[in-house]
């Protein structure tokens, strides 16, 4: 079974969340249960390509309305992330260095997309799935049904995963000239609320779609950006596949990111080491419990109650609790970040970015890890945090309550209901009152470092709804 993943993000070729570090983990799971797995995404030039060797396996040209393009697709020579890795490269359009923020963004997915059909239908390349990640591709299974030049790909199966509902990569219908030759009778099928709408193209279109989280899917039935209605209504062939974590590399018995390897066994010693060197390095106090935050200064994290969440906590434990905070994004968020550190910089410690080895590092270091989500399809960064022995906090929402227990359930994390900052501080209060005797730390990190959060399981699924198509249309 061959099946190539599209996407605009794959880690750690480029990244901005959770949809890398899933088209990164997953392909080279599929790939030990035996199905041939690849990736295809933009080409960007970032550090990745720079230091790795690439082959050009194909070019070609096609018009983009008006405009000749030539694109070139190029392969990672070693296949250095376990998979094969391809990029389109097409001048002036898919070879920048950022993957987000272009005012002709719509141009280079539609390119994308458009080289990728190109090359699938002239090169003869022989795939039974193509898996496509959120809306930047949400094109791909209207056109391989619907493109008139593309028709000898209408066998392919489709899966379509939503990493995230709430962007849904809209455009105007004067962009519907640039898209490939369609049957423009199908043109309804693009539409919604008159714009192009790849994620509902995406939708409609698709043999099955997948979300991250069973709780997500449940709350896209009542929540989705506007397109609520239509989620319900293609419920037959919806699909909730929790995400895992690439346990090859986010794994604190062999992560040489963090100061000092730990397992189950001995998570005591190796945290507090690797807490006394975090400390140290960024002026807190390795005897105090630290509470982290890791993720992008945005509304939809919850990260704008932040402040005054922070600010509380201080005040009810009489300052005897330290802050960690990694991230960026919104200003006037990232501005009432930086007034709290001010403000107590003897308790809290600011990072302003995003560095790969300091997130090891905070989750290897830290007591408690605060996530206070609006919207969480799946979450990754609780799993990360279980992993490494850290407690999570979180809302009670989407993947969140998906794969986070409460104590109070016999499990091992700490639930609150509302995206509210005096909420959030007295559930932190909580956890460090539950946390303070080392039995109790002992047994909930225990029950944390013992799940099983890695691809093995999703990507078996993934493998029955893939074979559950193919069977289904006789291939």
């Amino acid at each position: 079974m061959k099946v190539i993943h599209l996407s605009v993000e794959c880690f750690p070729v480029a990244k901005v969340g959770g949809l890398a570090d899933v088209v990164g983990a997953l392909p080279k799971y599929q790939r030990e249960l035996g199905i041939d797995a690849s990736v295809i995404m933009p080409y960007f030039n970032r550090k990745f390509v720079q230091e790795h060797t690439f082959e050009t396996v194909a070019t070609g040209e096609f018009y983009q309305g008006s405009t000749l393009l030539n694109y070139e697709i190029i392969k990672e020579s070693t296949d250095a992330l376990g998979f094969p890795l391809y990029m389109v490269k097409i001048p002036n359009l898919l070879d920048r260095e950022e993957i987000y923020c272009y005012a002709d963004e719509a141009d280079q997915w539609i390119a994308f997309q458009h080289a990728v059909l190109h090359y699938l239908k002239n090169q003869e390349v022989e795939v039974d799935v193509l898996h496509c990640h959120d809306h930047h591709v949400g094109l791909m299974p209207f056109l391989t049904r619907n493109s008139t030049d593309y028709k000898d790909l209408a066998s392919i199966r489709t899966v379509f995963t939503v990493h995230n509902g709430q962007y849904q990569g809209w455009m105007p219908w004067s962009k519907g000239i640039i898209l490939p030759a369609f049957d423009t009778w199908k043109w309804g099928l693009l539409d919604w609320d008159n714009l192009i709408n790849p994620l509902a193209t995406a939708i409609k279109c698709c043999d099955a779609y997948t979300t991250v989280s069973e709780g997500y899917l449940e709350e896209l039935y009542q929540e989705a950006n506007g397109l609520q209605h239509l989620f319900y209504d293609e419920r037959g062939k919806a699909h909730g596949i929790v995400n895992g974590i690439d346990t090859a590399y986010w794994n604190p018995e062999i992560d040489n990111l963090i100061d000092e390897n730990y397992s189950q066994l001995t998570v005591t010693h190796g945290k507090a080491e690797n807490k006394i060197a975090f400390c140290s390095a960024h002026g807190l106090n390795p005897a105090l419990p630290l509470v982290s935050y890791i993720g992008r200064f945005a509304t939809e994290k919850g990260a704008d109650i932040l402040p005054r969440l922070f600010e509380q906590l201080l005040k009810q434990n009489a300052q005897q609790v330290n802050v960690f905070i990694l991230g960026s994004g919104d200003a006037g968020i990232q501005a009432g970040i930086k007034q709290l550190a001010d403000q107590y910089p003897r308790d809290v410690s600011v990072f302003f970015g995003y560095n790969e080895q300091l997130a090891h590092q905070v989750y290897a270091s830290s007591d408690l890890l605060i996530m206070p989500s609006r919207v969480e399809p799946c979450g990754l960064n609780q799993l990360y945090a279980l992993k490494y022995g850290t407690v999570p906090v979180v809302r009670k929402i989407g993947g969140l309550k998906d794969t986070v227990v409460d104590v109070r359930e016999g499990g091992y994390g700490f639930l609150f209901d509302e995206v509210d900052a005096d909420q959030g501080a007295e559930t932190i209060g909580r956890a460090i009152q539950y946390l303070s005797g080392n039995d109790q730390l002992q047994k909930v990190r225990d029950k944390a470092m013992a799940l099983d959060f890695s691809w093995n399981k999703s990507a078996k699924k993934y493998k029955e709804l893939y074979n559950q198509l193919l069977k289904g249309h006789g291939a």
